[in-house]
């Protein structure tokens, strides 16, 4: 590293995907020192397929990430009018396809670890990235810098704090507790227990059962499963099921959604996340339709994930420390926007801190409009991807569909496609360039 005096001192918190992509973004600028703290012992994403749609897709572009992530996808980018999903109404012996989501713009599909892996083999030696570091908690002080205390007693100090640790952040934990504390002393009560009650993950009522199918394997009892070359989402009453090819055709990302929305905002009565068995949800489906059962045979070991989310954040910043992806606005994966909204987050804060303005006396203020930008977006993404989880397992508006049939079945099936298109649409109809533009605009007036 050169030993050149650096203007600014990133620590980020959470190896994933935007905190990779943060660190990437910020590599660009010669005068700023990035570290990346992750808690586990090596970098090996869990998980299956993410999503990404064409408004993150500029950015990778921007970042010079696309020919490398392109040779992990079967999928190419596209402009116009673009098939995403075949819908599916499935929970029945006779399923029937009712609708096909069509986008402005290719949405393109990888394996998680294919994107991390690209992602770190693109980070410069200059940036150092420290494993088997979990935080434990960080002091701000109203002039010099911000100290780290991790778990195993080492310390760090940085100039700006970046919580991309993911759903359970230690940062969020300790941003919220300082917050708290602060508004305590002042005897908000209110205030206080209202934040307070922001600091652990609440559960969505829904549980999710994933797995990676081999191609083969669908192929050699299913020939011509559509899942095979086209993404699908098999819709019914309290669940749905979505599958798509991913790590060029040669595995199928599964998920299995079973949705008790009246449970939203409950306790999990169990372990969130860990390995599942395919009895645990093979009944919900047992008399959905053929195509569904094909699939459910092919699962092998599952991951059984409770949903969670966090609630909304009055700020995503405090002082010299900002939170962003899942530590920030972890929402609902209804949407796939989860991993997108990450990396907007992280390419408007690498902006707003790469920004020759930014110093280390300005850094709240270039934080201020990080969090003037990026929360109100997450946050109406958060409540889009929520309402897609009820649409798909048919709760519309109190419509049960169960009473209907022939052409009024259809009927209310359009409807519910078009209150899905109508509540996504933003994911292909709007542009990050205004963002960015926004960003630049407020840092230089």
């Amino acid at each position: 590293m050169s030993s050149a005096p650096k203007r600014l001192r990133v620590a980020i918190c959470g190896a994933g995907v935007g905190g990779l992509t943060l660190a990437l973004a910020l590599s660009r600028y010669p005068d700023i020192e990035i570290e990346v703290y992750e808690a586990a012992t090596t970098l090996a994403e869990i998980g299956a397929g993410i999503g990404i749609f064409p408004r993150p897709w500029k950015i990778i572009r921007l970042l010079g990430l696309e020919h490398d992530l392109l040779k992990t996808c079967e999928m190419k980018p596209q402009d116009g009018p673009v098939p995403a999903f075949n819908y599916r109404k499935s929970d029945q012996q006779v399923g029937f396809s009712f609708s096909t989501l069509v986008t402005n713009g290719a949405l393109l599909t990888f394996h998680r670890a294919d994107f991390q892996n690209v992602l770190l083999r693109r980070l410069p030696k200059s940036c150092r990235l420290n494993c088997s570091k979990r935080l434990r908690t960080y002091t701000q002080r109203q002039s010099g810098p911000t100290e780290l205390v991790f778990e195993d007693g080492t310390r760090a100090f940085c100039d700006v704090l970046v919580g991309a640790d993911g759903l359970k952040s230690a940062v969020r934990r300790s941003f919220l507790t300082e917050r708290v504390n602060w508004m305590q002393a002042q005897g908000r009560w209110q205030e206080a227990t209202e934040i307070g009650s922001c600091i652990d993950p609440i559960w969505s009522g829904t549980i999710a059962y994933r797995a990676l199918i081999p191609a083969e394997r669908l192929k050699a009892i299913s020939p011509g499963h559509q899942s095979l070359t086209t993404p699908s989402m098999f819709l019914g009453k309290h669940g749905y099921i979505i599958a798509y090819p991913i790590s060029h055709g040669k595995m199928i990302n599964f998920v299995a959604f079973n949705c008790r929305h009246d449970l939203e905002g409950t306790q999990f009565p169990g372990v969130w996340m860990g390995p599942g068995d395919k009895s645990q949800f093979a009944g919900i489906f047992a008399h959905w339709e053929p195509e569904v059962q094909v699939l459910l045979h092919c699962v092998d070991k599952p991951l059984q994930w409770a949903v969670h989310t966090v609630k909304p954040l009055r700020s995503f910043v405090s002082g010299a420390t900002a939170l962003m992806g899942d530590a920030a606005h972890s929402m609902t994966p209804h949407q796939g926007s989860g991993a997108g909204q990450a990396i907007e987050d992280a390419y408007i804060l690498a902006t707003v801190l790469g920004h020759p303005s930014t110093t280390r006396e300005t850094i709240p203020r270039a934080l201020r409009i990080f969090d003037e930008i990026r929360r109100p977006a997450a946050a109406g993404v958060m409540e889009a991807c929520r309402l897609n989880g009820r649409y798909f397992s048919f709760e519309l508006d109190g419509v049960d569909l169960d009473h209907y049939a022939g052409p009024q079945l259809w009927d209310k099936l359009q409807k519910l496609h078009g209150a899905v298109v109508k509540n996504w649409e933003w994911a292909w109809t709007t542009s990050v360039d205004g963002s960015i533009q926004d960003a630049l605009r407020k840092l230089e007036t």
